[in-house]
């Protein structure tokens, strides 16, 4: 059985590869390996999260589970002064993300460690996760439960689901959380879900 790309110290044979690709119409090349999430490709999740992200200039963002850096990357190449924080308990993980964007010549935040663990007492204007749903319920949801601390007066969890799998309990889960929940993107078996702080219009 493959590692699991939620493993905080993989150990998995290397099978480093390298692709490019379009993300919010900026042009990436992301370095990727064994044992982290989507290693050959963008999955459509991620994508359509990516480009349903509504980040305006000088905004913050945490790019909580970010892998080797696709959702962080794309926001901080296509948005004017945004504040990009990205954090991962895989240490693979957290290496590609910072080569990935020294190659892609982009200023970020990158944090490893679980959960809000490496950004405890920081707030951001986004908390953005394509969650990993095989890392149990205590995993999700706790990404769910703990956004509000993490986010400013007006700001918002996005996360991403598949439709037929998880996108209905992590609804309910974010809706018992934040009193409301919006469908914001599908496409591909996916829909991208949205909460708001009660002071977000």
């Amino acid at each position: 059985m493959a590692e699991q790309y939620f493993a905080r110290k993989p150990a998995a044979r290397h099978r480093e590869r390298e692709f490019s690709t379009t993300l919010r119409g900026a042009t990436l090349s992301f370095h990727t390996d064994s044992a982290v999430f989507s290693r050959t490709e963008i999955d459509r999740g991620t994508r359509l999260l990516v480009e349903a992200l509504e980040v305006r200039p000088r905004e913050s963002i945490l790019d909580l589970g970010t892998g080797y850096g696709p959702i962080g990357l794309a926001v901080a190449a296509s948005v004017e002064d945004v504040n990009v924080v990205m954090s991962d308990v895989n240490r693979r993980a957290i290496a590609l993300a910072r080569r990935n964007a020294r190659s892609n010549g982009l200023r970020v935040d990158i944090r490893e460690g679980p959960l809000y663990e490496p950004v405890a007492g920081l707030s951001f204007h986004h908390v953005v996760a394509n969650p990993p749903i095989r890392a149990g319920k205590s995993v999700v949801h706790g990404i769910v439960d703990g956004a509000p601390a993490h986010l400013v007066d007006t700001g918002s969890l996005w996360l991403v689901a598949r439709t037929q799998q998880g996108a209905p309990s992590l609804g309910k889960k974010m809706r018992e959380v934040f009193g409301t929940v919006d469908i914001v993107a599908r496409g591909g078996g996916f829909r991208v879900l949205r909460s708001r702080l009660p002071g977000n219009p």
